[in-house]
């Protein structure tokens, strides 16, 4: 089944190239089908590659999904036009009258900073406490997941004592989770952070449990009890060449970073990276539209308020 995104957004073309079924929004409006509602908060400097690799992973299911993107009001995003967030993004005062199945949370280059100094925590507390009655399931990836784990369990971040960045073994914990279906018990997915949850702070938190870890990176994938929730501290929906691009715009700023862990063949950043992590991606979030949105979600959704 197609996703439904905006007319003319970029993503479209890249993603029609690669196979994957995607429907302006003007066809879709003939269709008789209940879709399921996905809203993208994406707060990724790097705002249309972000877009584009949400809504290939979103789009690979037999399920029909209408996405919206959201961007932050009390925020000036320098990394895209105006005219690209007038066109195809829409700020919290606009939805939040709306009901959705699925909410997704991006990451942000904040890491360094402590929560309440980033200029949109507020809004963003506003939006994840709305959320509690008005979206089935949330997904929150890197930044997203710190910041969600420390908004609704105060768990707190630490810097850790070099960036982690590179593609990592991970193994499952809990290996009936339904999220984790079909993964290998060792699976390989992207990090790019500077700072991780405290881990002793979630082994001691009752209403979450740890789906999958990384002897290397840590913490990588934590659930809710209720499975309304879930945190991925990696990065699975990265392109191939993310981490080269980010490696590259580091040392242009004089970072001196080190060379993305098992990344480049041999450590030779000239040539081109295997992606070790593409059907993690698509499982993960295939798992998770599948399971915790559309087997669960009410069909109507002025029902939510009656499942919180």
């Amino acid at each position: 089944m197609p996703i439904k995104v905006a007319n003319n957004l970029p993503a479209i073309k890249i993603l029609e190239e690669e196979n994957i079924f995607v429907m302006p929004e003007n066809r879709a409006i003939s269709q008789d089908i209940r879709p399921l509602r996905i809203v993208i908060l994406n707060i990724m400097p790097t705002k249309i590659e972000t877009e584009t690799q949400l809504i290939r992973l979103l789009g690979n299911t037999s399920l029909q999904v209408d996405v919206e993107l959201l961007h932050m009001k009390s925020h000036s995003s320098k990394n895209i036009s105006q005219q690209h967030l007038d066109t195809f993004y829409k700020t919290f005062d606009e939805i939040k009258n709306n009901r959705y199945d699925g909410l997704i949370i991006t990451g942000a280059p904040v890491e360094h900073m402590e929560f309440e100094d980033v200029d949109y925590w507020e809004e963003l507390t506003t939006i994840m406490d709305w959320a509690k009655k008005n979206v089935w399931s949330t997904l929150h990836i890197c930044w997203g997941a710190q910041a969600g784990m420390y908004h609704y369990y105060g768990i707190n971040k630490r810097e850790l004592p070099k960036k982690i960045s590179g593609i990592y073994r991970h193994r499952i914990k809990e290996k009936l989770h339904p999220l984790l279906r079909g993964l290998d018990d060792v699976f390989m997915m992207p990090h790019s952070r500077y700072t991780e949850c405290v881990p002793e702070e979630i082994l001691a938190n009752n209403n979450i449990e740890i789906l999958a870890e990384s002897e290397k990176a840590g913490i990588a994938i934590v659930a809710d009890k209720p499975c309304r929730k879930f945190f991925i501290f990696g990065h699975a929906e990265y392109d191939r060449m993310t981490l080269a691009q980010e490696y590259e715009r580091d040392l242009k700023k004089g970072i001196v970073p080190e060379i993305p862990y098992s990344y480049f063949p041999k450590d030779d950043v000239t040539k081109t990276p295997d992606k070790k992590w593409r059907s993690t991606a698509f499982l993960l979030f295939g798992n998770w539209l599948n399971y915790f949105v559309y087997q669960q979600t009410p069909y109507d959704l002025t029902d939510l308020d009656k499942n919180n």
